[in-house]
């Protein structure tokens, strides 16, 4: 059984739960792939709250896009964040939206491997 911690070393907690679950259903060569691909696409919590910031000054939903939610993106750009709420509600839940992006994205992988 492959251990997630022996190709993913940069994640941790909640992340590292979820992706150990799927590591336990994959073959070494299986794991290995995912792991490739996986490192490929994950968004780092640290890189997600600087986008927030950023949104903050300059372009209000740019982490919303950043995170493939187009929709609340557009929200978020039209009304400047829902006058900021929303993304100082963003900047409080950085954490959440990042492991929902990636638990989405580590599904979608292991469906492909399938």
């Amino acid at each position: 059984m492959p251990q997630a911690m022996t190709y993913l070393p940069s994640i941790e907690g909640q992340e590292l739960m979820f992706v150990q679950a799927i590591f336990d259903q994959l073959t070494e060569q299986e794991a290995q792939q995912f792991a490739l691909a996986y490192s490929q696409r994950r968004r780092d919590n640290s890189m997600i709250l600087i986008m927030i910031i950023v949104a903050m000054v300059f372009l209000p939903g740019l982490h919303r896009f950043f995170l493939d939610k187009v929709g609340s993106g557009i929200v978020h750009l039209l009304t400047c964040g829902w006058c900021w709420i929303g993304t100082i509600m963003d900047l409080v839940n950085h954490k959440k939206l990042t492991f929902e992006y990636n638990a989405k994205v580590a599904s979608e992988i292991a469906t492909m491997l399938r």
